[in-house]
């Protein structure tokens, strides 16, 4: 068995006499992206423990990959373990059901989401969940070191410009591939089919067919019951009182019938009847407050209940925005008093802060948010939810200018979570709208609160708000209250807590990147292959890319198109500035750090939001300038770091082993805002120019002496 799988790991046949060594480059990468992006989706839809540290499995894929390409040189082989490590990764990920691991308690309560951070804090519990989510974080790191042995293995038998041309390409096809099945709203089995197929052609084995289709199947169980859109995994359950919908495991919303026959059915219990009548007086709150009924808008609507409050109580127009598609298409078919057949409805597929900034002019008798709560991450590169922009002052400042003179803002949050987070509401709507808002409380849901904001000539009913419990924060805490700003937009960060679980697994990730550092790559043995500069810019440049991510974001909206634009866009201008070193033979990269680091201050300085007024070809033009210029100089400077190295697939995975130390550093923007990431990438470039010219000053010394 021994002498078997040491032939297995040095087998270099499925390389050659092949298809051109490029082509294979270019499929390795398409299939590792194509991998990383179905397991972020699959696994946050399965364990929802992932969902709450969204970015540890690409984390953990940089990892993996970093590692692999090292060990590739020696080890080619690694490839044929792909799909069976990814089979170790299945079968927990899709029978999270029944071994009890889809609401495996999250070891931290610095983060509230819809009471996952309800852990009992005991020791033994947290090292437990801890451990479980470690040993599967280590199953899926060896699935990218089994991956990225392949393009270790290929990147050293070719041109290293060529080689990086490929794997650039490999990825830029691999966005696209995976844009094309999220237009589809496919599910999970498509998703990893995309992954797998690759790994299956390279390594021509009919064993390996077999596992990827074992493997497929397993992702076509895993969504049997649910719906799939390119945001969440959806699934629709009967209840007594109607349909439930849950999202990515969570409940999310029930699609009411709050029509008076439903109410007077004598069918239902008058617990029952009392229940939807306090479900329908939530809901009709924002829409009859003001007499002023000419125009509506709806952000968060979802299935429509809110829009069918609105049309209830008169609206004449009606505007209803969400941003997940499939969700909309489901209110058309589902909901029992069919809100979005009415003509005076027009439904927007969009983010909310997206459709306020692209309808400037558009004013509204009240604008309404429908309970927007999001259960998705807006992205794979960083911790923020579709929804965190949508609720900072700015993103209210938004809204409140589409309000009319006579109009009102009403804005509809479960706030179970307590006190600080009904303030953490209050305060910042307050120095957004600059007028104190009205809160009243319900005890639906574990404690919605609905905020309302009269427009300077609102006259509100007399009787609006009778019998309804205020809540009116204490003064003081207004200067205790840490508001929600676009740079700093993190709603469900609980004050004063600290993130001992996401410490644990960051200090984890980060020592296994120190030993592989150690043991694959030399460092501190004196015959170190460790690239410090190709490092620093790999940690830097996750950092720049996120920051890149979560700007245009703010531009155009957190959108799974708009997200794949940035995405592929930033590899356009990586692969450009590869060519472009190319064509024009550049080997002195040193120069070309001075206007990345120009690009990063001014980045830095200049606030994105100044460019949310532009028309959209000026924040096109502008937006792709301002975060396209450092990832263009960062894509001149790699290729000449790669070209120069004497081991180019060590160079290679230790760039990819610095994006560990990016993808954790990440979240220091939870404490110091998203602009820090910023100057800690300023500071890594810096880092690594510092590296490099001592490295230069080492080797001029060495000729000196040796000419001596």
């Amino acid at each position: 068995m021994t002498s078997f799988l040491r032939r297995l790991l040095a087998d270099e046949k499925w390389a050659d006499s092949r298809a051109p060594l490029a082509l294979l480059v270019g499929a390795t990468t398409f299939g590792i992206l194509a991998l990383e992006l179905a397991l972020i989706r699959w696994t946050s839809g399965q364990v929802r423990v992932f969902a709450y540290i969204n970015n540890i499995v690409l984390i953990t894929a940089f990892l993996g990959m970093g590692v692999g390409v090292a060990l590739g040189r020696r080890h080619a082989g690694l490839v044929h373990f792909t799909l069976p490590a990814l089979l170790l990764v299945s079968l927990p990920v899709a029978g999270s059901d029944m071994l009890g691991l889809v609401r495996l308690g999250f070891p931290d309560q610095s983060i509230t989401l819809w009471g996952a951070e309800k852990v009992a804090g005991n020791p033994v519990q947290f090292a437990g969940h801890l451990a479980i989510f470690l040993v599967l974080l280590a199953v899926l790191g060896a699935v990218f070191v089994a991956a990225g042995a392949a393009l270790g293995h290929l990147f050293g038998r070719l041109n290293v410009l060529r080689a990086y041309t490929a794997d650039l390409c490999g990825s830029l096809a691999g966005i696209a591939a995976f844009t094309a099945i999220a237009w589809t709203n496919a599910g999970p089995a498509w998703w990893l089919a995309v992954g797998v197929i690759p790994f299956v052609w390279i390594s021509r084995s009919w064993f390996l067919a077999g596992t990827a289709a074992v493997i497929v199947g397993l992702g076509l169980f895993s969504g049997l019951d649910a719906v799939y859109s390119p945001y969440n995994r959806i699934v629709l359950t009967r209840e007594r009182l109607g349909l439930s919908l849950e999202v990515n495991r969570d409940f999310h919303q029930f699609i009411h019938n709050l029509s008076d026959a439903r109410i007077s059915d004598p069918a239902l219990t008058p617990a029952d009847r009392d229940l939807l009548r306090t479900v329908r007086e939530l809901y009709d709150l924002p829409f009859i407050i003001n007499p002023q009924r000419g125009s509506a808008l709806v952000v968060g609507a979802g299935t429509g209940n809110d829009v069918q409050a609105a049309l209830r109580n008169g609206y004449a127009r009606i505007t209803s925005v969400d941003i997940d598609g499939q969700i909309l298409d489901i209110g058309k078919r589902m909901h029992p008093e069919r809100p979005y057949d009415d003509p005076r409805v027009a439904i927007v597929n969009d983010d909310a802060r997206a459709f306020f900034n692209r309808n400037l002019g558009a004013r509204y008798d009240v604008v309404c948010y429908g309970l927007l709560d999001s259960h998705a991450m807006a992205s794979a590169m960083s911790t923020l939810r579709l929804d965190n922009y949508v609720y900072t002052e700015d993103g209210i400042r938004a809204a409140w200018r589409h309000v009319t003179p006579g109009g009102h803002l009403s804005l509809a949050m479960g706030c179970y979570q307590g006190a600080w987070f009904v303030e953490r509401l209050y305060w910042t709507i307050a120095r957004a709208t600059g007028r104190m808002p009205i809160a009243i409380y319900s005890g639906l849901g574990g404690g919605t609160v609905t905020f309302v904001v009269p427009g300077e000539l609102a006259t509100f009913k007399a009787d609006a708000f009778a019998r309804r419990e205020r809540i009116v924060p204490a003064e003081k805490s207004a200067a205790l209250t840490r508001t929600l700003d676009d740079d700093w937009p993190f709603l469900y960060l609980r004050p004063h807590i600290f993130p001992w679980g996401y410490l644990a697994v960051l200090t984890a990730v980060l020592g296994a990147a120190a030993l592989a550092a150690r043991t694959v790559f030399g460092v501190g043995r004196g015959t170190a292959t460790f690239d410090w500069p190709l490092f620093m810019m790999g940690a830097a440049f996750l950092l720049i890319e996120t920051r890149g991510v979560t700007s245009l974001s703010l531009l155009f909206g957190s959108t799974w198109l708009v997200n794949s634009a940035v995405f592929g866009g930033i590899l356009t201008m990586v692969l450009a500035g590869n060519l472009a070193v190319q064509r024009w033979q550049w080997t002195n990269p040193v120069p070309w750090f001075l206007p990345l680091l120009a690009a990063l201050a001014l980045q830095y300085f200049f606030q994105i939001s100044w460019l949310q007024d532009l028309p959209l070809v000026g924040r096109c033009l502008a937006g792709g300038l301002l975060i396209g210029l450092p990832v263009g100089f960062a894509g001149v400077i790699v290729p000449m770091l790669l070209a120069r190295a004497k081991d180019a697939p060590a160079a290679l995975g230790t760039n990819l082993l610095g994006a560990v130390l990016g993808g954790c550093l990440e979240y220091f923007s939870m404490l110091g805002g998203l602009r820090s990431l910023v100057l800690l990438a300023l500071v890594l470039y810096l880092c690594a120019l510092l590296a490099l010219t001592r490295e230069g000053a080492r080797t001029h010394a060495s000729a000196g002496s040796g000419g001596g």
